[in-house]
């Protein structure tokens, strides 16, 4: 359905975007801009951030948090990479990022048992055909096409795969239903600016 209203700022984009109204320097008078993580100042504030995104999204506490470099493509390719393999995986695309997923699964990981279940762009594919006892990788709600999958309902509580979820465009911006989803991405710029 196209929207009735149009937003007050035009000036969104998927990555970083205008500041807040009444943003100053004055902002960063406490911002630690060093280079190194490994700084006492560079660990207070990763800490923060990951005390504080569990706080506010929700995290379960047995849920670990972690920090990499290369926004969400690098967590989802860090997540491809270390996860997937042991068992077939059922790869989802309906937009640019899902089709991503696909690339990397099976031309850089040359992963034999995929399934690809796809869709056309901006259109949800058929959720019964996915397999969660199979590895699952989705797009949580597509950046480029804004479409995203209603529910979890399609995610069986028990299973045997996991499900890796691109959460990018949905991470602070809706509730995520964190029993039924085991790899969790997102960029900080996409919900929360710059």
């Amino acid at each position: 359905m196209k929207p009735l209203a149009r937003p007050a700022n035009p000036r969104f984009s998927s990555g970083p975007c205008a500041k807040r109204p009444g943003w100053t320097l004055t902002a960063l008078e406490d911002a630690c801009l060093g280079r190194s993580h490994r700084s006492k100042a560079g660990k207070a504030k990763l800490k923060e951030v990951i005390e504080r995104s569990r706080a506010i999204l929700g995290i379960p506490a047995d849920y670990r948090i972690g920090i990499v470099p290369a926004s969400d493509t690098g967590a989802v390719e860090l997540s491809l990479w270390n996860f997937l393999g042991e068992r077939g995986v059922d790869l989802m695309a309906w937009e640019s990022f899902g089709e991503g997923w696909i690339t990397d699964a099976v031309t850089q990981l040359k992963l034999r048992d995929a399934r690809l279940i796809r869709a056309p762009y901006g259109e949800l594919p058929d959720l019964a055909q996915v397999d969660t006892d199979r590895d699952v990788v989705f797009t949580w709600n597509g950046t480029t096409s804004g479409v995203r999958v209603p529910d979890v309902d399609w995610i069986k509580g028990e299973r045997k795969g996991l499900t890796i979820c691109d959460a990018t465009s949905a991470a602070f911006a809706m509730d995520l239903p964190w029993e039924k989803l085991d790899v969790v991405t997102w960029s900080w710029q996409k919900v929360l600016g710059g």
